[in-house]
């Protein structure tokens, strides 16, 4: 068993309420507890082994990212760190309220003023990448700073979880991924301006906050074109239609969007692909086949 309490302890300098550790939910890759101090603060703490401390230190960068553009709710990355045998990252603890009645409207509009927030941190004059490479799930992110956005996603994003993936492919899915890959530049276009994303964007990395709105967690953080984000609220069954009017209403999406959206997915399902498995190729090559030209020959 763990010794949550002496990691707290030597992370924080405060001594864990008695009978104050409870496991709780963390998604399918750490373990997780929500820790009672004893002078009544309540934490977050989440812990692998110490081989994944990348991990927690790219999840704390990313929290610290989406926190500074001061447009949505994004919990207080405390601290990271190796002890006892372990990976860890410290976070604050949301205590969850009921939900505002204008929920879906508001999580829209700040959203839009997240990806409308000044990008030079993170990437110079106009450029797409981050700081560090990240993670996307328990896949290895490249991040890498570039001055277009279609050459980025093609590079950093598609060509890289295709080569990874590509065992799974015949010869016909092959060339025809490969001539998505040549011709991307005649289905993406360049945003008018660069945007945070949070990278990860699906209806399990956000959760209700004290003030009853959206606050977002665990991020695969990168600037990119906010498109990438919306597209990816729709991969599994879509957040609420007040949502999107909101999002609109704040950031006109401009034309073409919806035949974009699933090269952007792509990106998502080749990543699950290859971190889960075949399940996921027909979804894969049913994008493959709509956008890749079929070779010659």
């Amino acid at each position: 068993m763990r010794d949550t309490a002496g990691i707290v302890r030597e992370a924080l300098g405060k001594e864990v309420a008695k009978g104050g550790v409870r496991s709780v939910s963390g998604g399918d890759i750490n373990d997780a507890y929500l820790v009672a101090l004893e002078d009544g603060q309540k934490v977050f703490l989440k812990v692998n082994t110490p081989g994944n401390a990348a991990f927690f230190s790219a999840e704390q960068a990313g929290l610290e990212a989406l926190r500074k553009t001061d447009a949505i709710g994004v919990p207080k990355a405390i601290t990271a760190g190796v002890s006892r045998d372990c990976s860890f990252l410290i976070m604050e603890y949301l205590e969850a309220g009921p939900h505002r009645p204008d929920y879906w409207e508001r999580f829209g509009r700040q959203l839009a003023a997240m990806h409308k927030a000044e990008t030079g941190e993170w990437t110079p004059q106009g450029k797409y990448g981050f700081t560090q490479n990240n993670f996307i799930g328990a896949g290895r992110q490249n991040n890498h700073i570039c001055g277009s956005w279609i050459d980025f996603f093609r590079e950093y994003r598609l060509e890289q979880q295709f080569r990874w993936a590509e065992a799974y492919f015949d010869s016909y899915g092959r060339k025809a991924m490969q001539s998505l890959l040549d011709h991307l530049e005649d289905y993406l276009v360049e945003p008018e301006f660069p945007s945070l994303l949070h990278g990860d964007l699906w209806g399990g990395n956000f959760v209700t906050g004290p003030d009853g709105s959206a606050w977002l967690i665990d991020p695969a953080v990168y600037v990119g074109h906010a498109e990438a984000d919306l597209a990816m609220t729709e991969l599994f069954g879509g957040f609420a239609p007040a949502f999107y009017g909101a999002y609109k209403e704040m950031s006109p999406l401009l034309p073409g969007y919806a035949d974009r959206r699933e090269l952007y997915n792509l990106y998502h399902l080749l990543n699950h692909l290859n971190l889960f498995g075949e399940a996921y190729y027909g979804s894969v090559m049913r994008i493959v086949r709509r956008y890749g030209r079929r070779p010659a020959g």
